[in-house]
């Protein structure tokens, strides 16, 4: 942050030896000022545009379970309105999952190790890195992913789309009828995708309009074509929209005296800047917070190495993805594993980890995975950091500043 906005945080902090009106105009003053050192910019200037016949079959087959090999599940079983592009549970189910939310847990079907990422901002200006893992992103003119040097697009959000569809319990369904299916590599996946965009042309309602919105013919289209479509609504319908933080920047509307504490927190004394900046409250760099663990975990055993699975440099262990904070208060529960039900609890783990652990509650190697998991925090920006609790619930009513609502209802289509 430049050394004069460093200096105007200070002077708040002297704000009860100025007039009241005075006051809080240098509190606006630098809050203001602060979100634009720090990558803020109009909501339309992330917005990249598509085609409006692609959107529109884009959402189509987002809400479509003929996506799925064994018709089950559509992208929008797991990223509705109702949990904010996300599902609402801790953990996702995937593939032979019922309902949404909770009745997914209840009714059964194949648990997928990690918190549903919500949508919002993905695929716009310099989104290019996606996934709790970042493992596809754009890295110069090259999109590292899963498919090596056969990555399907040089767009990370088209390639990031032809993955859920392979993914074993994801969409993917994990028993002996996909055997043969089940490896993971280029070729099986290519197989998936030729059964699922024959279903696609075979269906009156999504093949004509995919096909005309491509400008090829029916027997021309590839899965590129669905995955093109569906990238093209997420950037659309999920693109950041101005909230009532961008209009207190960009147009001198009013926060609250709490929603300004808040932010003034958010930039100053909490350091929640350090990693949550840019147009997208993002670095979209990796961090380490030594959150709860719940559930089996990415590596099993209860253990999640996160960047680690992706790049295998030791360095990476238990680091993941800075999330957006766009929709934050609509997107509980929090942290890659959902072990975190309230945004104030979220916030807390960040600065003080020990306060949701029981050691002697663990096993042997959860302790040592805990304590592997304070060292990569220990080196945090945020490591040091103290907030009371009027701070954290001063900054939770700044972080819902950061709301607003889609342009399209999701729902899934039978």
């Amino acid at each position: 942050m430049k050394s004069a906005t460093r200096i105007l945080l200070g002077l708040w902090f002297l704000g009860g030896a100025i007039c009241s009106a005075e006051a809080d105009d240098l509190r606006s003053r630098v809050l203001r000022e602060a979100a634009i050192e720090n990558g803020l910019v109009p909501a339309s200037e992330t917005h990249v545009a598509s085609p409006e016949p692609l959107v529109e079959v884009g959402k189509k087959l987002f809400e479509s379970r003929l996506l799925s090999l064994s018709e089950d599940t559509a992208c929008a079983s797991c990223h509705l309105d109702k949990f904010g592009s996300a599902d609402g549970l801790p953990i996702a189910i995937g593939t032979e999952g019922e309902g949404i939310g909770a009745e997914r847990v209840f009714r059964g079907g194949d648990i997928i190790p990690r918190n549903v990422l919500p949508l919002w901002g993905r695929g716009g200006k310099g989104f290019d890195v996606l996934f709790w893992d970042g493992k596809v992103e754009r890295n110069g003119s090259a999109v590292h992913s899963q498919f090596g040097d056969e990555a399907p697009s040089n767009d990370p959000l088209i390639v990031a789309a032809h993955l859920p569809p392979v993914e074993i319990g994801e969409m993917l369904i994990d028993n002996k009828s996909t055997l043969e299916l089940q490896t993971e590599t280029v070729e099986t996946a290519n197989s998936v995708y030729e059964t699922l965009i024959e279903r696609v042309r075979e269906n009156p309602e999504l093949g004509d309009a995919l096909a005309k919105a491509q400008s090829v013919s029916l027997a021309e289209l590839e899965f590129s074509d669905a995955a093109e479509a569906i990238a093209a609504f997420i950037r659309t319908n999920f693109r950041v929209k101005p909230t009532r933080f961008h209009d207190f920047v960009f147009r001198g509307a009013p926060l609250s005296p709490e929603e300004i504490k808040g932010g003034l927190i958010f930039y100053g004394k909490g350091n929640c800047v350090a990693c949550h900046n840019g147009p997208y409250f993002s670095d979209l760099g990796f961090h380490a917070i030594a959150s709860p663990q719940v559930g089996f975990g990415k590596n099993g055993f209860g253990v999640d190495y996160g960047r680690f699975n992706v790049t295998l440099d030791v360095n990476d262990k238990y680091m993941f993805r800075t999330p957006p904070l766009y929709n934050v208060t609509k997107t509980a529960p929090y942290m890659h594993s959902g072990s975190v039900d309230a945004l104030s609890d979220a916030i807390r783990t960040h600065y003080d980890p020990l306060i949701f652990i029981d050691p002697k509650g663990m096993t042997g190697l959860e302790r040592v995975d805990f304590y592997d998991r304070l060292k990569a925090w220990s080196h945090e920006p945020i490591s040091g950091v103290v907030l009371d609790e009027d701070e954290v619930a001063a900054v939770v009513m700044f972080l819902a500043t950061l709301s607003y609502v889609s342009d399209q209802k999701v729902e899934v289509v039978d």
